[in-house]
């Protein structure tokens, strides 16, 4: 099978797989954690697929032991200090705009919009070592990537209240009777499985595809205003004194 690969960041690869798009995070010496240059080189994978007719499917990997975890700390003190998020916010959009098939494969600790992301995947297969944790209010932040929202909606109150708001980690198992997983995977088989199900799903009618994916979803509308009001919050959340000072515990207590 023929694989073209490009960096559009030094820690997202876009590769190319018949007409699966593969994007893999690839900062495994920091977990994965999501710099300001690989939100915005998810965000554009995320268009560039929505725009290229040969694209069926898109799924985004890890690394064997680690999904993502989470936003880099440095960025948020960053932000706090008056710095940017606008990077962060093109991936947000892209995700409420992408209408084409969205995989993923999770293999260890999906944190923050690890976590969040699921909630915009069409379907998502899980190693039995997966967790998924969303620690906002510990970090004194709130849900993001319409996930006040789409968590409720999927979860139901309850179990969003728990995930999103009391920072508890879900299990494999927990998550996929949530309805955050589709399918529970052998880690050595995680990927091989995935893929398999993004090339099946690829190979359908493309055009039916994107209309049947549309109408699951919804009226986009209500996401993207969900999300605008979420970001607003949230920038004033990052820039908040709670805010701060847990990034700086949480980088000093790491430094260690």
């Amino acid at each position: 099978m023929r694989q073209s690969t490009s960096p559009m960041a030094e820690h997202v690869t876009v590769a190319r797989e018949g007409a699966v798009q593969i994007v893999r995070l690839n900062r495994p010496e920091k977990k994965n954690a999501l710099t300001a240059a690989m939100y915005a080189a998810l965000g554009d994978a995320l268009k560039a697929a929505r725009e290229d007719a040969d694209i069926g499917a898109t799924l985004v990997l890890g690394h064997p032991g680690i999904f993502c975890a989470g936003n880099d700390m440095a960025d948020f003190l960053a932000a706090s200090q008056g710095g940017g998020m606008l990077a962060a916010y093109s991936l947000i959009e892209a995700l409420a705009e992408h209408d084409k098939p969205l995989l993923a494969a999770v293999d260890g600790p999906a944190i923050g919009i690890g976590t969040t992301l699921m909630f915009h995947c069409d379907l998502v297969f899980a190693s039995e070592r997966a967790t998924f944790h969303t620690p906002f209010t510990d970090l004194g932040l709130l849900p993001e990537a319409g996930s006040s929202l789409l968590g409720p909606r999927t979860m139901g109150h309850a179990r969003a209240f728990e995930l999103l708001v009391a920072s508890a980690p879900f299990g494999a198992e927990r998550a996929k009777e949530a309805g955050i997983v589709n399918h529970i995977v052998a880690s050595e088989e995680l990927e091989a499985a995935v893929r398999a199900s993004a090339e099946a799903i690829a190979k359908k009618p493309r055009e039916a595809v994107r209309m049947a994916k549309r109408l699951l979803r919804g009226d986009p509308a209500p996401l993207k205003a969900r999300m605008q009001e979420e970001g607003a919050l949230f920038l004033e959340r990052v820039r908040s004194d709670e805010a701060r000072q847990a990034f700086m515990a949480f980088l000093q207590k790491s430094a260690r």
